[in-house]
């Protein structure tokens, strides 16, 4: 008897959600909803930032763009940038895939693309 008592106490301690007739601070917090991003003009803003995907000394020609995708965790977009590279050095080290994320307008982030990004079945265009 003492242990059912036990268990009916603790079952009402369960969370209040965002809708429960409770005070504000007592209640759980709906999650935010962020404002998405509208779709960024990707030529645009790598026209006018590509040092932002690639560095200077890597001399980036013959860049080509992928189709922008929102992000599925976020407010922003990805979009997949290749471009012939060349070394430190000066040696060519061909053609070099990065996955490239915008957020309010601006370059995020950017990494060298893996095969999670996707980045080999998209189609691009030229810059």
């Amino acid at each position: 008897m003492c242990a059912m008592g036990m268990a009916l106490g603790l079952a009402g301690c369960g969370v209040a959600d965002s809708h429960a007739s409770l005070p504000a601070f007592m209640r759980t917090r709906s999650n935010d909803i962020h404002a998405l991003d509208p779709q960024p003009d990707i030529r645009k803003l790598l026209n006018d930032t590509s040092n932002s995907v690639f560095t200077p000394e890597s001399h980036a020609t013959n860049i080509r763009i992928s189709t922008p995708r929102r992000m599925p965790n976020g407010p922003g977009w990805t979009v997949c940038v290749r471009a012939d590279l060349t070394s430190v050095i000066g040696r060519p080290i061909g053609t070099q895939t990065y996955l490239a994320t915008i957020e309010n307008s601006v370059v995020a982030d950017r990494h060298r693309s893996d095969e999670n990004d996707n980045c080999d079945t998209e189609t691009y265009t030229p810059l």
